[in-house]
């Protein structure tokens, strides 16, 4: 058996099989050992049906049967009762005072019941057990759960992501078979031997044994750790490989004069934190390297990152490319080319994810830019703006793609600002030296390229976020990048005051806000859900949607105030409807979904209520909280729970305690697990990669392996063949190439 073999080669597999396994990527037989468990059960405690005891705590699997109720004899006390089998014998359970339970669960159905065993020498059964659904048992019941053989504990169970037409115990006994056919022979190693020796691995044919059939939990564990250090090893060597494309290509290389930039920022109405200062430093050296910058700014919302892009786009838009002068020009020759004829300066392109954020970033380049003779320009697919116009110097003016395109290219207008637009044929720039992506962070070196179109010098890059990243996450998913961070908050910004509400503080939390909305204030409702569930689907989701919360505020809580629901399933321009109505104070309370989260700047909304906030991860939380951190009024968090869980209460303290983002990364990679915060689609990184990244020394020993292979090895093709075609099928995840 070989591993690029397909499945279907060697095993009989139905449509169902078929259908399941194509949904989780599995194809071939090296698909399905990569298939790594999600977990393990251990079943150190498991007793057989057969050999239970009565007065003995028990844990058993097995298969529910003949479910009912009644009511005790004399008593009358109600009783929910039925039967579970495990393939050595069959035992009754009952539940005293709990009849909904044979409701609750169906006959047929998979469970681990954990319970006392009571009643007589001759018929005993299971008392009050606590149930645990189970989609399969973790073995057959013929196997040997009941016995040792060949040396195994016979206590751990992989149990492994499943898909509806497909178990997980079929994944465990496939694969087993798959080493029964001697699939192990045609294992090589692709992680070199002197990094396997240097951080005590696995070998490869050894970790796939220990991590699908391990003999003790130590095994499961080193193997774990082995494809955890693997698939971030794969990654850095991408990160390794694209920082070392960006470096080698030619790129603009100038020097900005401090007095010039400083008579740009000493007219901002606000004094400049020591962290943008830093940062705008640091970024004007990137300039005059010899390398095109590679930069991650991140920054919790209101840090000032807008004015940092500000500052370094001015410092390109007045300077010249190489073939002219290098220095910035004199005030008031900014345009003109040497002959006076020719616009010739450097430009900048600044991408936005949406068309509302687009034009604000129009809007606060307008603030920053109005008493300079800079273009400015607006792309974005409902049209097209330039600022200055030539009848209303202080107003931007309208103008049709073709012209401003035109303008474009030949360098009349040095900063152009837009959506994905920007990266159209169409768009084609003279000297575009500087890139701008905002909330884009995989914005790789092919689209670097395509912005460029012909000019064969890579521009800089500055990418910048208002999500919190743990540390180790940013080290592994933008390796390719230096990271500079805003870690402070201009002064006289009012902190937001966050309060964690439980059901019998919701009528205060509505009296408050109500009298903000008599202020003249404004509100966002977050919820969940768009839409109510289907009562026969899904009885037991209670949280508030979107519709339905938006009819109740206006009928019952907040009478009289306009309030209008905002939500993903609504069009581009529904959307920008609703919240140019929002901006222009039309509506008072705005109940949405999380869509709000990136790009929404309401200087006069100062309360937000997120409803269901236990659903949502702090990162996200402390995202939605910012949408009220843009204006000088005392801005208001309420974050609202019916979860009576200690650990989720520990969890949402932490964003009213918490003083930054960065910290409540941290906090939410420790509460709730990476998986959840930042999920595969997002990252890019498995299940297993995303736990691997609460390891900073894994990563960090990752990093630097993966930056000497690169360094070392100019051909990786050939030098490590195995390595190049994992790292290719990486870059496939991580990038829109």
């Amino acid at each position: 058996m070989k591993l690029s073999d397909t499945l279907k080669s060697h095993f009989r597999i139905d449509v169902g099989h078929e259908k399941a396994l194509k949904k989780l990527g599995i194809e071939t037989v090296s698909d399905l050992l990569y298939h790594l468990p999600a977990r393990y059960e251990d079943i150190t405690d498991v007793q057989s049906v057969s050999g239970l005891q009565k007065g003995q705590d028990a844990i058993v699997y097995g298969q529910l049967s003949g479910l009912k109720t009644r009511k005790a004899w004399k008593s009358k006390m109600p009783i929910a009762e039925g039967y579970v089998e495990d393939g050595s014998a069959k035992i009754q359970v009952m539940w005293f005072n709990q009849p909904y339970l044979a409701k609750m669960y169906q006959n047929g159905m998979y469970v681990k019941l954990a319970g006392k065993v009571a009643g007589s020498d001759t018929k005993l059964y299971l008392s009050n057990p606590e149930v645990e659904p189970l989609d399969s048992l973790p073995i057959d019941r013929h196997d040997s759960i009941f016995k040792d053989t060949e040396g195994y504990d016979d206590t751990l169970y992989p149990v492994y992501r499943e898909t509806k037409g497909i178990t997980s115990k079929w994944f465990y006994h496939t694969v087993l078979k798959c080493f029964e056919k001697g699939v192990l022979d045609d294992v090589y190693d692709p992680i070199p031997a002197s990094i396997i020796k240097k951080y005590n691995l696995p070998e490869l044919k050894t970790a796939f044994v220990w991590i699908h059939s391990p003999k003790k939990a130590e095994h499961a564990t080193s193997a774990r750790k082995r494809f955890a250090f693997e698939e971030v090893f794969y990654i850095q060597v991408r990160k390794a490989q694209e920082r070392a494309a960006v470096s080698a290509a030619t790129t603009y290389s100038f020097k900005t004069e401090k007095d010039h930039v400083s008579a740009f920022v000493d007219r901002f109405p606000f004094p400049l934190t020591s962290a943008q200062k830093n940062a705008i430093d640091i970024i004007l050296s990137d300039f005059n390297g010899v390398h095109a910058m590679s930069r991650l700014l991140e920054g919790d919302v209101g840090s000032g990152k807008t004015a940092v892009a500000a500052t370094t786009a001015y410092a390109v838009a007045t300077s010249r490319p190489p073939e002219g002068t290098k220095s910035p020009l004199p005030r008031g020759t900014l345009g003109r080319g040497l002959s006076g004829l020719e616009y010739g300066n450097l430009q900048v392109a600044y991408m936005a994810p949406t068309e509302i954020l687009a034009k604000q970033h129009f809007e606060s380049f307008i603030e920053y830019f109005k008493h300079l003779p800079i273009q400015i320009g607006l792309i974005t697919g409902s049209g097209c703006q330039k600022f200055p116009s030539k009848t209303n110097p202080n107003k931007p003016t309208n103008i049709s793609k073709a012209q401003l395109l035109k303008w474009v290219a030949n360098g009349e207008v040095p900063i152009l600002i837009g959506t994905h637009a920007l990266i159209y044929k169409s768009v084609e720039f003279k000297h575009l030296a500087y890139v701008i992506i905002d909330e884009q962070h995989r914005f790789g070196t092919n689209q670097r390229k395509k912005l460029a179109k012909k000019d064969v010098r890579m521009p800089h890059l500055l990418s910048m976020t208002a999500t919190p990243i743990p540390r180790t996450l940013a080290l592994t998913i933008y390796g390719d990048l230096d990271i500079s961070l805003l870690d402070e908050m201009p002064k006289g910004r009012k902190p937001v005051i966050t309060k964690i509400v439980l059901p019998a503080h919701v009528d205060e939390m509505y009296e408050h806000v109500r009298s903000e909305l008599k202020s003249g204030r404004q509100a966002y409702v977050i919820c969940p859900r768009i839409d109510e569930p289907d009562p026969d689907k899904q009885m037991a989701v209670t949280s508030k949607s979107v519709i339905a919360e938006a009819a109740r505020l206006k009928k019952d809580i907040f009478k009289g105030a306009r309030i209008e629901p905002l939500h993903g399933k609504m069009t581009p321009k529904e959307k920008d409807a609703v919240m140019l109505r929002f901006n222009n104070h039309e509506i008072d309370v705005l109940v949405a979904t999380s869509v709000v989260e990136v790009g929404v700047n309401v200087p006069n909304a100062t309360n937000i209520i997120i409803e269901g906030a236990e659903r949502f991860g702090l990162s996200q939380l402390h995202q939605l909280r910012g949408r009220v951190l843009r204006g000088t009024h005392q801005p208001y968090c309420f974050a609202v729970t019916e979860s009576k869980s200690e650990k989720t209460r520990d969890r949402l303290k932490a964003l009213a305690t918490a003083k930054n983002g960065f910290e409540l990364a941290e906090h939410d990679l420790t509460f709730r697990g990476s998986g959840e915060l930042y999920g595969a689609k997002q990252s890019g990184l498995s299940d297993l990669g995303m736990e691997a990244i609460k390891n900073i020394k894994l990563v960090e020993a990752a990093r630097t392996e993966a930056r000497h292979l690169v360094e070392t090895n100019t051909d990786l093709g050939r030098q490590f063949p195995l390595i190049a075609e994992k790292v290719a099928k990486i870059g496939e995840d991580l990038h829109m190439e």
